[in-house]
């Protein structure tokens, strides 16, 4: 296979932005937001962001090591350094889990591209008739995964790079003058103590558990993604400046995210704490409140889409990438195969908000949805599965002579100091904190 057919980043600059566009997504502009105004806001916020450092940073050099080392997706780097054994079916998790996770992910990021136009148009529709609708919400899905085709199927410099530095930086611009407005509304500086002022009290061991889920999840890890973007570094490159960059970006992000949230919130006498339906229900009720709301509402929805796009590009590319290094397929033809199965999967997923009654009360999953089904099994069980196995096989398996062999060439310093108390962490630490997050996420245990 040539190397023009697996590619390669141009620049460090180009992998930087594609890897914090995987990492930024909606589990910053839309999950964050409403965590942390769930969880007390300041406190909560510094919590994650300990979090993000101790567990998400470590792991992070992990995945981009193992990557690099192999040049190939999560199934190649396994089994180039186990070629034998049970070792390679952590690959197939992580490629798995990214396909379905991008199957019902489509479904939210669809419906941020949909809201981009329900608030520009000011349609009065509700959140439910909209969920509900089942031919809009399969053109939203098919619309925004022929977005997701389109900047994959032009391959990793001339798609994925490419889009990257475009999109991206658009993302802090629209914050910002978002950010701007909100802080002149009448009765804004509520919101900003709310997330500036730091109310340790409301910390308790269930705090402890979603921040360290929230700075797992947000960040692309356990699903072969980083894995994946690693592969395509070249050898030179500094994985602890990339890495670094890239969460500190990320952290950026949803900082700014809440920044532009909770002073609108407060202002237009709202609660901050109003979960998962804070962007879709209590959002759009504030823009149509507030003075210039259309068009704030436009922006804020489109930053969405924007931030869903990078995301889903990275879900994507697991997939493909597999294809190309294990299959041999050219990427024109593994892209439209992964788009296509991931249309299979996802079609029950957007009939599963009442459009179907089948799909939303599933008889053998409780009469839960099909959505909630997949969610449960790659969100909640597979995702954090793989990340705790991926930095077992990091440590125990390939060993830290060879780890830190591999992030040491670009970064020479690594070796000494900082390679033992990444060795610790990585080795003892993250394993465990992983699999307490893994039970708590499915509810095994209860703080």
């Amino acid at each position: 296979m040539s190397t023009d057919t697996r590619g390669s980043w141009g620049s460090r600059f180009g992998f930087v932005l594609a890897a914090a566009g995987s990492a930024v997504g909606l589990g910053h502009i839309w999950r964050f937001p409403y965590v942390t105004g769930e969880n007390g806001g300041a406190a909560f916020v510094i919590l994650y962001i300990l979090c993000v450092f101790m567990i998400g940073v470590p792991i992070l050099f992990a995945e981009l090591s193992l990557g690099r080392h192999s040049h190939k997706n999560p199934v190649g780097a396994i089994k180039a350094i186990a070629p034998t054994g049970v070792w390679k079916y952590l690959g197939y998790l992580g490629v798995a889990t990214g396909l379905f996770i991008l199957s019902y992910y489509t479904l939210i990021a669809g419906w941020t591209f949909g809201y981009i136009f329900k608030t520009l148009f000011q349609n009065p529709i509700t959140f439910t008739e909209f969920s509900t609708n089942a031919p809009l919400n399969a053109f939203l899905y098919i619309i925004f995964l022929l977005m997701s085709i389109g900047v994959v199927y032009g391959g990793v410099q001339g798609g994925i790079e490419r889009w990257s530095k475009i999109l991206m930086p658009i993302l802090p611009v629209i914050l910002l003058f978002i950010i701007i407005y909100s802080l002149t509304l009448e009765g804004a500086m509520e919101g900003v103590r709310f997330y500036l002022r730091p109310d340790f009290s409301v910390i308790t061991g269930e705090t402890v558990m979603i921040a360290l889920g929230q700075a797992f999840f947000a960040n692309s890890l356990g699903m072969g993604a980083m894995i994946t973007y690693g592969s395509y570094l070249n050898k030179n490159e500094n994985i602890i400046a990339a890495g670094t960059i890239v969460v500190i970006f990320g952290i950026f992000i949803s900082f700014l995210a809440g920044f532009a949230i909770f002073p609108a919130v407060f202002a237009m006498g709202q609660s901050p704490a109003a979960g998962p339906e804070l962007v879709f229900v209590i959002l759009p009720t504030i823009f149509e409140l507030m003075p210039g709301g259309i068009l704030i509402g436009t922006l804020f929805f489109l930053l969405l889409a924007i931030a869903a796009l990078t995301s889903a590009i990275s879900l994507l590319e697991v997939p493909v990438s597999f294809l190309i290094d294990e299959r041999k397929m050219r990427r024109k033809v593994a892209t439209w195969l992964v788009g296509g199965i991931t249309l299979l999967f996802g079609i029950p997923s957007a009939l599963s908000f009442g459009a179907s009654d089948f799909f939303s009360n599933l008889p053998f999953w409780s009469g839960q949805s099909f959505f909630g089904m997949m969610d449960y099994i790659f969100g909640s069980i597979a995702l954090p599965l793989g990340g705790m196995l991926f930095s077992i096989f990091v440590a125990w398996r390939w060993g830290l002579i060879g780890a830190n062999k591999e992030i040491s060439l670009g970064n020479a310093s690594f070796l000494g100091i900082q390679s033992t108390v990444w060795g610790v962490i990585i080795k003892y630490i993250c394993p465990i904190v992983i699999f307490g997050v893994f039970l708590y996420s499915t509810g095994i245990i209860s703080l």
